[in-house]
């Protein structure tokens, strides 16, 4: 089975989703982090995450890609220990009244899609239309991933 976790190289095909540097970034402060991984592998990262970084309000939540053997976990990180961040690992925002994650590009291009082909800052979403999934862009197309809550991880 082919997952998008296989493409290890620009996994969402678009740099500025990807994490691939972290001096890259200036402002950590209230970022939060998607990492993808399979249920295989969802035990070790969840480890990995939680020995390697400081993490922000203690939380971990681990979504389930509803249709595929993927999981995303989510997750701020104190950026004054930051000194490398895991691989398949997106910066993500959140639309808190509808669980949505987006990428700056999945937003442009939903905007784009929406507004005839047009991005305009002013244009207003109903994040009703899109709850609880991970929007992104994958090989230079919006992508709409459908999550639901596997568990919350209080540390």
């Amino acid at each position: 089975m082919i997952t998008t976790l296989e493409d290890k190289i620009n996994t969402y095909n678009m740099n500025y989703d990807t994490v691939v540097d972290i001096n890259t970034l200036k402002d950590l402060n209230n970022k939060l982090f998607c990492t993808f991984t399979d249920l295989e592998g969802l035990d070790v990262l969840i480890e990995d995450i939680t020995t390697k970084y400081d993490i922000i309000y203690n939380k971990l939540f681990v979504l389930e890609i509803i249709g595929k053997d993927e999981y995303v976990v989510t997750y701020n990180v104190d950026q004054t220990n930051l000194n490398a961040i895991p691989d398949n690992t997106i910066l993500v925002h959140r639309k808190k009244e509808s669980n949505t994650l987006y990428t700056i590009n999945a937003l442009n291009e939903l905007i784009k899609k929406l507004n005839g082909g047009v991005v305009d800052v002013k244009y207003r979403v109903d994040w009703q239309h899109y709850k609880n999934c991970v929007l992104l862009t994958q090989h230079n197309e919006l992508s709409q991933l459908n999550t639901k809550i596997y568990k919350i991880i209080d540390l």
